[in-house]
């Protein structure tokens, strides 16, 4: 009788739909590399919302964590990535399509390592990332002028959240690999926050954090730069797992 009267309680209060969206974030190397976002494309004919992070409802007796895997390997073609959670969404309005309450997550990702899993079965791309804080905006694809939903709102937070994590350590999320020089670790940091470094006080600040090795780089104009690796161990890969952000 107790279950019975458990479920029926349960049964008078309304519940929305549960779903998990994604900000996978990278820095794309170049001559001046930049911070930028993994987007899938929605086709499903009904006009909708076009490119979006990857998203997805949750299943009935799913993990979020299973749910966010899910859509990486099915829409992404993305796998080995465990992006941990960053923010309960809940704003009734947030979906036009009826009451959604998701649970964004986020992770970085090695540039190459979305070039290596993409597929011509998946509609990815990775979106240049511009301005900071809540003026954080993707560059999206095919004139479209914003992200669906609070997909915006989502990205402007994951990309504050990995601006904070970089102010003081050393390429925390391992998006650069090792060994490497000052200049390339600050230009990784340059793209991540969006804006110039000054070279000396970089210096300063970074280099209790590293570990400098015996070699330095060969095959460049100019003086050989000296290389460096991280002095945190947990840092050396981009697969080391990360503390959760409470929603």
């Amino acid at each position: 009788m107790a279950s019975s009267s458990t479920q029926t309680d349960l049964q008078r209060y309304p519940r929305p739909s549960l779903a998990i969206d994604v900000a996978l974030l990278t820095v794309v190397p170049g001559y001046r590399p930049h911070l930028g976002v993994v987007l899938v494309r929605h086709r499903n004919g009904d006009g909708g919302p076009g490119w979006c992070l990857p998203g997805t409802f949750v299943h009935e007796g799913e993990r979020l964590a299973d749910a966010v895997r899910r859509v990486l390997r099915d829409k992404a073609g993305l796998s080995g990535v465990d992006p941990r959670q960053l923010h309960v969404f809940d704003d009734p309005a947030r979906d036009p399509r009826g009451w959604v309450v998701t649970v964004a997550h986020a992770d970085t990702i090695r540039a190459e390592d979305v070039d290596t899993h993409r597929s011509s079965d998946h509609d990815v791309t990775v979106a240049p990332v511009e301005g900071t804080g809540a003026s954080a905006r993707a560059q999206l694809p095919d004139r479209q002028r914003t992200l669906p939903y609070d997909h915006a709102e989502i990205l402007s937070v994951a990309t504050e959240d990995l601006r904070r994590r970089y102010a003081e350590a050393p390429d925390p999320a391992g998006l650069l690999p090792e060994p490497f020089t000052l200049l390339q670790l600050r230009q990784v940091h340059e793209a991540v926050g969006g804006r110039p470094l000054q070279k000396d006080t970089f210096r300063r600040r970074m280099e209790p954090h590293l570990i400098a090795t015996d070699d330095r780089t060969t095959g460049t104009t100019g003086r050989p730069a000296q290389l460096f690796r991280r002095a945190d161990s947990r840092a050396q890969s981009p697969e080391a797992p990360e503390g959760r952000a409470q929603p």
